[in-house]
């Protein structure tokens, strides 16, 4: 239906975001569990 340009350009946007959510949310959880580490000792 839409040509290449724009699927493209919406494919990789929904990849970036998803990239992005995934990274902020590891990078998230390693922070607060090394924290948990830090405060229990």
């Amino acid at each position: 239906m839409a040509r290449r340009g724009p699927a493209w350009l919406i494919v990789g946007v929904v990849v970036a975001t998803l990239l992005i959510c995934c990274c902020s949310a590891v990078v998230g959880l390693a922070v607060s569990w090394s924290a948990g580490l830090l405060d229990s000792r």
